[in-house]
């Protein structure tokens, strides 16, 4: 009884808030926590807060000790009375009972117990939404990072008890997150040191998403089963994480993501990669988009000797993130992403080319697989087209005239081999996928002049297949109502309403565009209809072009110079002075059919239509090798010989001039032949000759000829003549072009002697003139001796007239 009495009277020393957590415990641990004397102790914490942390430190001794002796009943009723305290309690002293909550909870999370690292974790979580009101300077949250990731990567032989703890340590993560990442006091929860531990824990069970839904039993429960998936979990958390991330944040975020990728061997299926990463590009800020295109950019130029797929796998990731990150903003990233991925094309061809990554193949070089290579060039290419389609239209005509300087352009003299050959359309590619879908009012603006200047520079190429891409460039840009599919096949149809064209009035803006730059487009396809490598895919992209020219930029003007256009085709395929094969020669004479038969009708005169009529149904009886049905087939049929092709066979320029001079057009200029303007762009022609040169030497000569000088009275300037003069303007264009290609046509193919004859005789005109000149304007000095007078009373000097000294040859012009 003394003992007895003793130990009552020590228990009633005891200090109140001992005795208060020792009532919260019962006898029986099944029988949960006393909830009557838990109120006490909570109410006893409320209103002497300094004992808070004094509670909290007992509490967690009591639960150290009956964790290592086992007794996990008291354990999860101490955590419920720690939870509760930390719900009800916020005062300043909160930050020291945190500190021994935290340590229970690290001693829960250190046991090898699943349930107690599951309980642990979900004391952590409802802490971890609790804002607190005063800051906190010295916690740590290391240990928890590292535990949490750990949790996540957990590999338990039993799959509900596996799961379980994935789930546990993903909401450690998520809660973690929530407590530091707006709380700038707290440790940067954004440090490398964090961020590859988080980041690549949430990936890897968002990774085994198909492993999860495989096992769902049933589809009943198919929807409980997705509540509790890791995946779902892990993809919620992620992009709770990436939501919060600022500025100065996004790369650390992004790289663990990459890094991951790799070490799994993830970018070959490529499937979960833009799973991935479409994850991050909805969850991130908008203006924060372009900081990831520039990761992946970078990624891709570290991974730039890596095997085809694995860069493949890359590109089609950097495809779907660049046409979301389209939607916000992309920034100063637009112009490097294309410069990447020209850069990563033209070094996939040179490994296509040379066999390997090092340029060389020598023992131990990794060998490339030239499929690979094309599927990844494939993948470039789609990515170029798919982000393009997202610009405006300003952004799009720049992006095209970037790719385009990317192409090398070999010079005049320059020999062209092979392998300097071959990267040329493998880039001409890109272009033409960026102008597809094009859509744009005004033209001018689509089509500036340096990049259309750039454009048809590329036109006058030796490969053909650049030349080709250029026409389906032209052909995206001018193509405003969808009308390009319905010229894919040449065709003289008798009725072109079947093609339901859709046709608008042209512009003011299209006028003033065709007005500038029509000269260098009816130019860039005479000249192409030229070319002998040309084949039928080059004459289908002419007849497109011609046909949309007309129905989307056309007036008056514009029709009469594309009549006159191909009426300068079809003399080309008639003289022949370019030596052209048989097939190009029968294209071009089908080419002129086709697109005559389309303007006519477009042009709706009935005398005009029965002219190509007449003359079609002539070729259909006597030459259907002239005609586009026969030659833009499979198997074409030929005529051997083409010279000596009858004038009811041809379209002729004086009686289209006639009909369509009657309807209101400009008589004048129908009956005048389309000669090409001479440009700078002939240096890259391969047709460039020296007497071409001398042209404008000749020109010159040729105006200021004394011959052709005539006094002119001056005429009155009235409204009527500057009105004529504007109108006659062009007719003289026209008239000095013929003028100056016959004085090139004579250089070019006159005798040598003849020539020199014609210059010996201008020099030796040239030299009486100049002293007829002499003779009237200057006179002799006067004599020191005076002047004589000779018979018939002239006067005499004896000094020797200059008009009579001998000048030296150079003298001579």
């Amino acid at each position: 009884m003394y003992q007895a009495s003793v130990c009552g009277c020590c228990g009633a020393l005891r200090p109140r808030y001992k005795r208060l957590v020792d009532n919260i415990f019962p006898e029986d641990p099944e029988d949960g926590l006393v909830k009557t004397n838990m109120e006490k102790l909570t109410f006893y914490a409320l209103s002497a807060p300094e004992k808070l942390d004094r509670i909290g430190a007992y509490l967690s001794e009591r639960l150290i000790r009956d964790v290592g002796r086992h007794r996990y009943g008291y354990v999860c009723i101490a955590m419920e009375a720690l939870d509760q305290l930390l719900m009800a309690c916020h005062c300043q002293s909160i930050n020291l009972f945190v500190e021994s909550f935290l340590k229970m909870v690290a001693k829960l999370l250190e046991s090898e117990k699943p349930n107690l690292q599951i309980l642990g974790t979900n004391s952590f979580v409802k802490f971890a939404n609790i804002e607190e009101d005063t800051p906190s300077y010295h916690r740590s949250y290391d240990f928890f990072v590292s535990r949490f990731s750990e949790m996540c990567h957990s590999s338990h032989d039993d799959l509900e008890i596996k799961t379980k703890i994935r789930m546990s340590g993903i909401k450690g993560l998520q809660g973690v997150v929530r407590k530091t990442v707006n709380d700038e006091l707290q440790a940067n929860i954004w440090d490398p040191q964090h961020m590859d531990k988080i980041v690549p824990s949430l990936l890897f069970n968002l990774q085994h998403v198909e492993e999860a839904e495989s096992r769902s039993p049933s589809p009943l429960q198919a929807p409980e089963k997705e509540k509790e998936s890791p995946a779902e979990l892990a993809e919620r958390c992620l992009r709770e994480l990436l939501g919060r991330a600022a500025f100065g944040n996004i790369k650390n975020a992004i790289k663990p993501v990459l890094i991951h990728l790799d070490n799994h061997s993830l970018w070959e299926p490529k499937v979960f990669a833009i799973r991935c990463f479409k994850i991050i590009m909805y969850s991130i800020q908008p203006q924060h988009s372009h900081l990831v295109i520039q990761q992946l950019l970078g990624h891709l130029d570290a991974n730039s000797r890596s095997a085809a797929t694995v860069r493949a796998g890359i590109v089609e990731v950097l495809s779907e993130a660049a046409v979301i990150a389209a939607t916000g903003s992309v920034g100063p990233t637009v112009l490097e992403m294309f410069n990447t991925l020209l850069r990563q094309l033209r070094l996939s061809i040179d490994y296509a080319l040379t066999g390997s990554y090092d340029g060389a193949v020598s023992l131990g070089t990794k060998i490339i697989k030239e499929h690979e290579e094309r599927m990844f060039q494939e993948a470039v290419i789609k990515t170029v087209g798919s982000f393009a389609s997202t610009l405006p239209t300003y952004q799009r005509s720049e992006v095209i005239l970037f790719i385009m300087s990317k192409v090398p352009r070999p010079s005049l003299h320059q020999a062209v081999d092979t392998a300097t050959n071959l990267p040329q359309p493998g880039l001409s590619i890109p272009p033409l996928q960026v102008s597809t879908g094009f859509q744009c009012n005004n033209m001018m603006s689509a089509l500036p002049s340096n990049f259309l200047d750039r454009l048809l520079s590329t036109a006058l190429m030796e490969d053909a297949e650049i030349r080709l891409f250029v026409l389906e460039i032209l052909i995206s840009f001018i193509d405003r109502h969808g009308n390009r599919h319905k010229f894919s096949t040449i065709s003289t149809l008798s009725d072109i309403s079947v093609l339901k064209l859709k046709v608008d009035k042209c512009s003011r803006q299209d006028t003033v565009f065709m007005k500038k730059h029509s000269q260098q487009l009816y130019r860039h396809i005479y000249l192409s209809c030229k070319e002998e490598t040309n084949v039928q895919k080059h004459y289908e992209a002419l007849y497109g072009l011609l046909a949309l020219i007309s129905i989307e930029l056309a007036n008056e003007e514009v029709v009469v110079d594309l009549i006159r256009l191909v009426l300068a085709v079809q003399d080309v395929a008639q003289v022949n002075e370019e030596n052209l094969p048989v097939y190009n020669r029968c294209a071009l004479y089908a080419l002129g059919a086709a697109y005559l038969n389309l303007i006519s009708q477009l042009t709706t005169v009935p005398a005009f239509c029965q002219h190509i009529h007449e003359v079609i149904e002539t070729r259909k009886k006597e030459a259907p090798y002239m005609l586009p049905e026969d030659v833009f087939v499979e198997r074409p049929r030929l005529s051997q010989n083409l010279d000596g092709v009858v004038i009811e066979l041809l379209f002729r320029q004086s009686k289209i001039s006639e009909v369509l001079g009657g309807s209101g057009y400009n008589l004048d200029r129908l009956c005048l032949p389309y000669i090409p303007q001479l440009t700078d762009e002939d240096r890259l022609s391969k047709r460039r000759s020296i007497g071409e040169t001398i042209s404008l030497q000749v020109e010159v000569e040729s105006r200021n000829s004394p011959e052709k000088e005539e006094r002119v009275p001056a005429e009155e300037i009235t409204y009527e003549t500057l009105k004529k003069a504007i109108v006659d303007s062009v007719a003289v264009e026209e008239q000095e072009r013929e003028r100056r290609r016959q004085v090139v046509e004579k250089f070019q193919k006159a005798p040598f002697e003849e020539i020199a004859a014609h210059c010996g005789a201008r020099a030796s005109l040239l030299q009486s003139k100049l002293n007829q000149i002499f003779e009237i304007t200057i006179r002799p000095p006067p004599s020191p001796s005076g002047t004589i007078t000779a018979a018939y009373g002239q006067p005499q000097n004896h000094s020797i007239p200059v008009y009579e000294m001998k000048f030296p040859d150079l003298c001579v012009y």
